[in-house]
């Protein structure tokens, strides 16, 4: 199956983000769009793995959150990661405990490592993809001047996940496998 680790957003931060995606899409002339639903925090994909190996992941998971507090991030800034012709994928990041979240992040890896998992080469950029293979209608500085992230509550990370993603009737639909709250 097909997995990743990562952490939710409650609805009204969901809801935030879908209002920038929603101008987003007013300045484009296509791109695909993620399902509201689906935003979240991704802490390390993992590609398919067999469903045996979950609990050990779950075990490692549970072992990792309780060594860490919960964790406190803005949503402030939007950037991309470019494609041939297009932004291969529009997302929003971070300001705040970035410390906490990067410690978060190494024990994954490294726990997940210890299971079989290789490590990231690339450097961990936290993020929300809310757009992918997106050509705007105006310069991306442009959009980035009429976003105003002032209405953003704090994102509190507040537990990790180990999260199934897979294909259903045309859309990604990810669905917690086990879930650990942090301290």
């Amino acid at each position: 199956m097909r997995t990743f680790i990562g952490a939710d957003f409650s609805r009204d931060i969901k809801d935030s983000i879908a209002g920038v995606q929603h101008m987003v899409r007013e300045n484009s002339e296509r791109g695909r769009f993620k399902y509201v639903g689906n935003f979240h925090l991704t802490l390390k994909f993992l590609g398919e793995i067999e469903q045996a190996k979950a609990p050990d992941i779950g075990r490692t998971l549970k072992d990792i959150a309780l060594k860490h507090r919960r964790i406190r991030l803005n949503i402030d800034k939007i950037g991309y990661f470019d494609g041939k012709g297009s932004i291969h994928a529009l997302w929003l990041g971070f300001s705040g405990e970035l410390d906490k979240l990067s410690s978060l992040y190494s024990d994954i890896d490294e726990g997940m490592y210890k299971l079989g998992i290789k490590k990231e080469i690339k450097a961990y950029t936290p993020h929300i993809t809310i757009a992918q293979d997106l050509v705007l209608k105006i310069p991306f500085e442009k959009l980035e001047e009429k976003l105003n992230f002032q209405n953003f509550r704090v994102v509190e990370i507040r537990e990790i996940s180990l999260i199934k993603s897979e294909e259903a009737g045309g859309k990604r639909i990810y669905t917690p496998i086990s879930t650990f709250a942090l301290k």
